[in-house]
């Protein structure tokens, strides 16, 4: 899903006020507060149907640190026998520019599930749009035989519990340059990118 755009560094600046107070005593999970901790973190992004209710993942995109460098796991995704076709909508197509047809001989999902768990390993999922991410998920998941589902963690918040000054100011600054490319690998990998230049200052 797509981040947030505001005035200044993408997030507006009542926004990031408000992080900014709340950090005294936030903690995510049980992981707090320095650039360190970023890597204990792995950016998650789907592409998926369409944005209704009945909507089902197309596309995975995971992305984490290791020693400030991204990397970068993704896959689309074969729809299951009971996913409905009829939700699949034109207007999300022509944002990601995914064809249904390509979908035909896409790994099915416990085989998605399997490699993502393997690339997730003890990281902690994140993403910008946590309710929507959360809602594919599951539906992945459960379709691939799992029914413990891993929270998801708000981007802004982990942002905001493991930078602060200039170190932010920079990473919100790289996420306004990076436009969202509307695939799940890049899209997942720019979220990570900007933790990459956080982490220099």
């Amino acid at each position: 899903m797509r981040w947030r755009k505001g005035p200044k560094f993408g997030l507006p600046q009542a926004e990031r006020k408000l992080h900014a107070d709340n950090m005294k005593y936030y903690e995510v999970g049980d992981v707090m507060g320095t650039n360190s901790d970023i890597e204990k973190f792995a950016t998650l992004d789907f592409e998926a149907s369409s944005l209704s209710q009945d909507s089902w993942p197309i596309e995975v995109g995971l992305s984490w640190l290791v020693g400030g460098e991204v990397r970068t796991w993704s896959t689309l995704i074969r729809p299951a026998a009971d996913w409905e076709l009829s939700d699949w909508a034109p207007q999300s197509a022509a944002v990601h520019g995914i064809a249904l047809e390509e979908l035909e001989d896409a790994p099915v999902a416990y085989r998605v599930v399997d490699d993502l768990l393997e690339c997730l390993g003890e990281k902690v999922l994140v993403s910008d749009a946590p309710e929507f991410e959360t809602r594919w998920l599951t539906r992945l998941m459960m379709t691939g035989m799992q029914n413990a589902i891993p929270t998801i963690e708000d981007y802004h918040r982990v942002c905001f519990a493991c930078f602060s000054g200039l170190a932010l100011d920079m990473l919100y600054e790289a996420l306004e340059r990076r436009p969202a490319p509307h695939r799940a690998g890049p899209d997942s990998a720019r979220l990570a990118h900007a933790w990459s230049k956080a982490m220099k200052y």
